[in-house]
């Protein structure tokens, strides 16, 4: 897969990015899945401090250590601010957001640690705490660029108008933003979010691409209808349902973050890269998303 800019400012990154945020860290099956993604020529690979019970990028991280990986190779996120209550985190009494400099900083070095690496490429604030004094954090995020610990910024699930406020505050650009759009969530259009990213000469990423699969299992009305105009547009691709609700996303301009464990669906949303979706087929899509 030819590489492209996440920004005007960003690091070039594989057009498909695979998320950890599904995954309890089983050893094998990441490798399995991480070597698929290479062969496929995913590069890019997106964490969490929370993912996999907050042991993903630990398991990850040996890959690097044990170089069945190659650092150099591949385009590292990560990030923090949404805590959940786990086993290993008892201080975390309920679901909460967290973006003060401490934290920040903190965490940052722990997924350092983790993933035995000396940097990340890109770091993303998940979700922002409305009550963070963020003049500190933005300094705490200049503090970590500026050391070379991390190369970008990033945020996570923000609105338009914590992307502004953050920006503001900030010294360097925000490379990215992850924002759920696919054919049964198509509210990032609606609301702006689409295109102020694109106004920041971003590439929106587009979390969860085919909505968890519901797409091609989801017995609601609104995944029955988008399946069967799926299907039926599919035919003239000669393709399956899923690649061609992922080239719907691309169309857009977006780059899709895969979450998937199975094998066969990361290979559909790689290969809706090979489809030229037509205009008047895209519009069909949407209005099949949006009407009842």
């Amino acid at each position: 897969m030819k590489k492209v800019y996440l920004s005007d400012a960003g690091p070039k990154v594989s057009p498909a990015i695979y998320g950890f945020w599904r995954w309890k860290s089983e050893h094998a099956q990441m490798e399995r899945i991480v070597s698929l993604c290479l062969d496929l020529g995913i590069n890019t690979f997106d964490h969490a401090d929370r993912y996999g019970d907050y042991s993903c990028e630990e398991v990850f991280g040996q890959f690097i250590h044990h170089k069945i990986v190659k650092r150099s190779d591949i385009v590292l996120f990560s990030k923090c601010g949404y805590n959940v209550p786990n086993p290993s985190r008892p201080e975390y009494r309920v679901p909460h957001f967290q973006t003060s400099s401490t934290h920040i900083i903190q965490s940052v070095e722990n997924s350092l640690r983790n993933l035995k690496t000396d940097y990340l490429d890109v770091f993303l604030l998940d979700y922002l705490d409305p009550l963070a004094d963020l003049e500190s954090a933005a300094l705490a995020l200049d503090k970590l660029k500026n050391a070379g610990k991390i190369k970008s910024i990033g945020v996570s699930n923000f609105t338009v108008y914590q992307h502004q406020l953050l920006e503001a505050y900030l010294s360097c650009p925000v490379v990215s933003n992850h924002l759920h759009i696919n054919l049964l969530d198509t509210s990032a259009l609606a609301n702006g979010s689409i295109d102020y990213v694109k106004q920041k000469y971003m590439r929106p990423l587009a979390v969860s691409p085919l909505a968890g699969g519901r797409i091609q299992l989801g017995t609601d009305p609104a995944a029955m209808r988008v399946r069967l105009k799926l299907e039926e547009i599919a035919k003239k691709y000669e393709a399956d349902i899923e690649s061609i609700a992922v080239a719907w996303i691309v169309k857009l301009g977006a780059l899709p973050v895969i979450g998937t464990l199975e094998e066969k669906r990361i290979r559909n949303i790689v290969d809706s890269f090979k489809i030229n979706l037509d205009h008047q087929d895209w519009y069909e899509l949407y209005e099949a998303s949006k009407n009842g």
